[in-house]
């Protein structure tokens, strides 16, 4: 869990994705939205990992200049990425 901590914390993007990806946290279901990102629902850590891959995969086509990249989808995985972390700090706490 600590590598995700950690992984999260270092997470640098830019000032209005992240923005829009805190404004959207409110909408964010995880029965409904989780399972466009990721195949399962296991564990909220588990969760957070497979994100943070499509995240980063999503970041490397943002800065290659990459016509394919759809900021509305990497606003989306953040949103999600997000949400799920918190989840994951609360089971924690608990």
């Amino acid at each position: 869990m600590s590598d995700c901590r950690t992984l999260l914390a270092s997470l640098r993007r830019p000032r209005i994705l992240m923005r829009a990806a805190r404004f959207g946290l409110a909408e964010y279901r995880r029965e409904r939205d989780l399972r466009r990102y990721v195949t399962a629902t296991a564990s909220p850590e588990d969760t957070v990992s497979s994100l943070i891959s499509v995240e980063a995969r999503l970041e490397a086509t943002r800065v290659a200049g990459d016509a394919a990249y759809s900021v509305a989808r990497h606003i989306e995985v953040l949103i999600a990425l997000l949400a799920e972390a918190q989840l994951l700090r609360r089971n924690s706490a608990a």
